[in-house]
């Protein structure tokens, strides 16, 4: 009966909901194993999802919060790990490495520069010499920073900072405002500033204001003897003149300081920092006499001028030591200010010799035997040698009854190939390079030419009887006074130079060394053609050279040189003497271009003589050289 009661209830209950059956018991271990089995049930495809499949589904999507804090954490401690293993390597194996690059990069190197040498004459007085200047400089971002208080208010950065600055610039106050503004650390303002415009910047303690200690060269006397002197460029080393040839004495060696460096670029006053101190370049004391070389520059520009000449040179020199005393040139450069040409034309400019060099010849002709002083020769206005080349003199004569004296007195071209033929070619060579000729003298000054002076055996049939009296070769203005010193000199000659010594650092005094001399002729001889000159002088074409008390014994030249337009039609007029005849102490040569003043002004009588005497007359008596204490026993100069 019990088993049909559930049929029952469910019959009666017809027509209404049904009520839910209680569940009935399972055993303990058959619900253990039911739980076990149990999973979440799937969703119908299309259909809706219960409340407990929603949640189960929810619960299975959120992650373990514990789980995520364990990864995180061991990432981190990785991460640690990482770092700290790096930074030990670092501190154990790389850390002098690396703060030694470090250094490095806040180190900075800045040139010391050194103090040139002096240039002096031989009295001490100074030619060139360094002068303390200074580059100012702006850094614009340490100047938009800085400020000052004025009447209670703080006021800066570049307008006010140009404010003050504008007057010591002598500039617009917008326009050095300009300048001051933007971001560059080294904005230039002004070069070659004096000390005392840079002192009074300093003092109004303006951020951002700096300088840099520039030597700039000065040149005290100017033009006197700027040619020789030379000048120095922008970056100080030597363009010219005695600053170029020598240059690596003047300028010494360069120091330098090193310093840690802030982000500023500023030098971190307890970082590191060294020097090596400069090194001053070596003083030069030349052999110029300065009130001489004035003497010389006045009398060849005046001369040049009145003689309508496109330039000239002096030459005045020692003839026992071969100390160069002036070495002039027409319209000189001042080195304060140099333009153009930089050098001297008395040892760079090539002419024929012309006439003043008849004195080779002469002494050539007394040397080997042809011929002595008093000689007789019939000396006609054209001569023709053996094959066939027709000679002439400059001035239309008729025959005359010179001695060998006379010839050179009157400057005697014809006269002087019918002594010189009797001398072998190779004889008439030998003697022109024992005087110099072809060769360069040795003078420290850069740019000097050798002239010209072909072999004897290249000589063609004219050439070898043309350097007899100076043409079909070429020389300087130096060369060919060089040859009048060596005669007066008893034959010796010396190697002209311009240097006497140099003060190193150490305040020690050397003499410059000497070329060994070379014995060009006898004494005896280059005394007689000394004393043949001295005729020259009194009787033939050098009387515009005399000097009053004063012997003095020298030749004339007149050579063609090229003109405007290159041709052969100009000439150079020039005088070379020594005095005094009876105690020789100078050589002076004088040298004019092309002087077109008058008829006769390309001869070396008219144009060159008078400047010869005028200058040679002061440096006597500038060197206290007494008068002459003799007077002259000359040989005759007709028969």
């Amino acid at each position: 009966m019990r088993a049909a009661a559930p049929a029952a209830r469910t019959s009666a209950s017809a027509g209404r909901p049904a009520r839910a059956a209680a569940p009935a018991r399972t055993p303990r271990g058959a619900r253990a194993r039911i739980g076990a089995d149990r999973s979440p049930a799937r969703p119908r495809v299309g259909g809706r999802l219960d409340a407990v499949t929603q949640r189960r589904l929810s619960q299975a999507r959120v992650g373990n919060p514990l789980t995520r804090v364990r990864v995180l954490s061991i990432a981190v401690i990785a991460t640690l790990a990482l770092f700290s293993g790096r930074l030990v390597y670092v501190q154990a194996y790389q850390g002098e490495t690396l703060a030694a690059q470090a250094l490095e990069g806040r180190m900075n190197t800045t040139t010391i520069p050194a103090v040139r040498g002096e240039i002096t004459d031989a009295d001490g007085n100074v030619l060139a010499t360094s002068v303390t200047r200074y580059d100012v400089f702006a850094d614009q971002v340490l100047i938009a920073d800085w400020t000052h208080t004025v009447d209670g208010a703080r006021v800066g950065g570049p307008v006010e900072a140009a404010r003050l600055l504008a007057p010591i610039f002598g500039e617009p106050e917008a326009e050095l405002a300009a300048k001051l503004s933007g971001t560059s650390k080294y904005k230039m303002l002004e070069r070659d500033m004096a000390p005392e415009t840079w002192d009074a910047i300093k003092e109004l303690g303006i951020s951002g204001m700096f300088a840099e200690q520039a030597p700039r060269r000065s040149y005290p006397a100017g033009t006197t003897g700027g040619n020789l002197i030379g000048f120095v460029g922008a970056e100080g080393t030597g363009m010219a003149g005695l600053e170029y040839a020598l240059d690596e004495q003047l300028a010494g060696v360069a120091g330098s300081r090193t310093y840690e460096r802030g982000l500023g670029g500023h030098a971190i006053p307890t970082g590191v920092q060294s020097s090596k101190a400069a090194v001053p370049g070596t003083d030069v004391r030349t052999t110029l006499r300065m009130d001489l070389q004035w003497k010389a520059q006045a009398a060849i520009d005046a001369q040049v001028a009145k003689m309508g000449a496109s330039g000239g040179f002096v030459v005045v020199m020692d003839v026992k030591t071969g100390e160069i005393y002036a070495l002039a040139d027409s319209g000189a450069m001042d080195p304060n200010k140099p333009t153009g040409f930089g050098g001297s034309k008395a040892i760079s400019t090539i002419f024929d010799p012309g006439s003043t060099a008849k004195i080779v010849t002469m002494a050539a002709a007394l040397e080997t035997g042809v011929a002595t002083p008093t000689s007789q020769y019939t000396v006609p206005y054209n001569y023709t040698t053996s094959n066939g080349q027709t000679f002439k003199d400059s001035h239309e004569h008729g025959d005359e009854p010179w001695t060998l004296t006379g010839i050179l007195a009157e400057s005697s071209n014809t006269g002087t190939v019918m002594v010189g033929e009797q001398i072998p070619k190779q004889v008439r060579h030998d003697y022109l390079t024992k005087f110099g000729f072809g060769e360069k003298t040795g003078i420290e000054l850069a740019g000097e030419e050798r002239g010209l002076l072909a072999d004897a055996d290249a000589w063609d049939g004219r050439t070898q009887y043309t350097v007899l009296f100076g043409q079909g070769m070429a020389a300087t203005a130096l060369q060919a006074t060089n040859v009048f010193a060596t005669m007066a000199n008893g034959g010796v000659r010396n190697t002209p130079h311009l240097v006497a010594g140099t003060t190193g650092a150490d305040g020690v005094y050397t003499p410059s060394p000497l070329a060994d001399p070379v014995q060009a002729v006898s004494p005896e001889t280059a005394g007689t053609v000394l004393k043949m000159m001295e005729s020259a002088v009194l009787e033939g074409t050098g009387e515009n050279a005399e000097i009053a008390g004063y012997r003095v014994a020298g030749k004339t030249g007149t050579a063609q040189i090229p003109g405007a337009d290159g041709k052969l039609d100009a000439y150079l007029a020039s005088f070379v003497g020594v005095a005094p005849v009876d105690d020789p102490r100078l050589a002076v040569g004088v040298f004019i271009e092309n002087p077109t003043a008058t008829e006769y002004a390309k001869f070396g009588g008219v144009s060159a003589a008078p400047v010869f005497s005028d200058v040679t007359s002061f440096a006597l008596q500038q060197l206290g050289v007494v008068p002459s204490g003799s007077t002259p026993e000359l040989y005759p100069t007709t028969w």
